[in-house]
């Protein structure tokens, strides 16, 4: 699930973090990129269960209204289809979301004033309506319905942003990211599959967690190398006067150009140049991809890289 966009994210997040304390202990570092790395897989295990928490929230809802309803001595017959979602039923039944639910003994159901907020907003939405007034009733409908919600409200949703700042400052920077893979989970799931649909992996194989200690403890070590060719590369600007975070951000990027020669040095750069956007200054961007570009010029040139 972890991809190398993420990775390279924290590296950046984890060197920036690392200088500011002193650089001691690099170890002690790159146990904290990987702890930081899981926290992401952990909230992309969050994010499932709140599908399960919302519609055992619009459960006790409905509950409520029956209940009132034969109190009152009235007829009224209340849709149970949200509430009996079939993609939703598997997944509280999948066994690697319950062993995560029982080892982190964690849930949305202390959060009602979200859970309130968001199915108000899922019942004013004209494809849920739709969902509820359609004829047929499959899975593949309760699945759609549920990338619908995600997409359009959970996902843009600035509420549980809050929530989740409070949760955990690691995942701060995380749910964009994380959002794309609880989508793709949603789009995988296979009625067939029963309880056994295998969830994402942490990372997809070896490689992805030996590129991010790799890359992390290069970026580090090599740091003065790395440094002085961002030096020679820039032009009518001192060293000293780019932000610092353009330093790292570029320092991690010919780390990568240089230890990943399988990876083309356009990728590099646009991944570091969307970096910058993000976490330096309005300028940083332009800075970032023309010394960057400048300095695999230089090292292709002298034969240090080879790639494209």
């Amino acid at each position: 699930m972890i991809n190398r966009n993420l990775i390279r994210i924290k590296i950046v997040q984890l060197m920036y973090s690392y200088y500011q304390n002193g650089g001691k202990n690099l170890d002690t570092a790159e146990k904290e990129l990987l702890f930081s790395l899981s926290k992401a897989y952990d909230l992309y295990h969050y994010l499932l269960i709140l599908m399960i928490d919302e519609t055992r929230f619009a459960f006790e809802i409905l509950e409520q209204k029956e209940q009132v309803n034969r109190v009152a001595h009235k007829e009224e017959v209340i849709s149970h289809r949200f509430v009996d979602n079939k993609f939703v039923a598997q997944l509280e039944a999948n066994k690697q979301l319950r062993e995560f639910r029982e080892n982190k003994k964690w849930s949305w159901r202390d959060e009602r004033t979200y859970l309130k907020s968001l199915y108000e907003k899922i019942q004013e939405a004209d494809y849920f309506q739709a969902y509820m007034a359609a004829e047929e009733n499959d899975y593949d409908a309760d699945k759609e319905v549920w990338r619908k919600i995600y997409k359009n409200i959970i996902m843009k949703d600035e509420q549980i942003d809050d929530i989740l700042e409070e949760q955990s400052l690691y995942w701060n920077d995380d749910k964009e990211i994380v959002d794309t893979f609880v989508l793709k989970t949603i789009k995988r799931f296979d009625p067939a599959k029963g309880e056994e649909q295998e969830l994402l992996p942490e990372f997809k194989d070896i490689e992805d967690r030996e590129f991010a200690t790799r890359l992390f403890r290069r970026s580090i070590t090599n740091d003065e190398y790395y440094r002085d060719l961002i030096a020679q590369s820039v032009r009518n600007w001192e060293f000293n006067r780019l932000a610092f975070m353009d330093v790292i951000i570029m320092q991690v990027a010919v780390a990568e150009i240089l230890s990943f020669p399988q990876i083309p040095t356009s990728v590099t750069i646009n991944e570091f140049v969307e970096i910058a956007k993000y976490y330096s200054t309005s300028k940083s961007a332009g800075y970032v991809n023309g010394i960057i570009d400048n300095i695999a010029r230089r090292l292709k040139h002298e034969n240090k890289i080879s790639k494209e």
